[in-house]
């Protein structure tokens, strides 16, 4: 069954960039938006990654935290870190179990093609774990500030 509006947001602790684990126990008791991306590096992947990092300090003040969540390593997520010079927590879910909870872990096509993978979606999760807002088959552009809006909302 989907995941819907007004569901309690599946557990998680998984391997998160710098060496931290992430886990949703550790986030409780804040708003917290969950995106899923495809691939660390991508032009997409990184536009969303510097929109949300470049917005942390109004997600912050709305009493938000936001994690970025890709199959890509810890290893990986450090490197991308690096490179954007990205403020937001990167989390590793190489085994896709999380991906898989959230529903995100879809069966795409490209160039006629079918493959496994991410769609790219976020949630708005409250501070007690319900999820208020989903947004799939994300269009990366305006889609950091139209989530932060939701976020002051909840």
């Amino acid at each position: 069954m989907a995941l819907k509006e007004g569901d309690q947001a599946p557990a998680f602790n998984v391997p998160g960039d710098g060496d931290s684990n992430i886990s949703s126990a550790e986030l409780r008791g804040r708003k917290l938006v969950l995106y899923f991306y495809p691939k660390d590096m991508t032009p997409g992947c990184t536009v969303e990654a510097n929109d949300f990092s470049s917005m942390i300090g109004d997600f912050h003040a709305a009493g938000c935290e936001v994690v970025g969540v890709s199959k890509d390593s810890p290893a990986r997520h450090d490197k991308f870190v690096a490179k954007q010079g990205l403020k937001i927590r990167l989390a590793s879910d190489e085994d896709g179990k999380v991906l898989s909870a959230y529903g995100v872990w879809k069966k795409k096509s490209l160039y006629g093609r079918s493959f496994m993978g991410i769609e790219r979606s976020t949630f708005l999760i409250d501070a007690e774990g319900i999820v208020r807002r989903i947004w799939r088959k994300v269009r990366v552009k305006g889609h950091a500030a139209e989530v932060l809006e939701a976020a002051r909302e909840v």
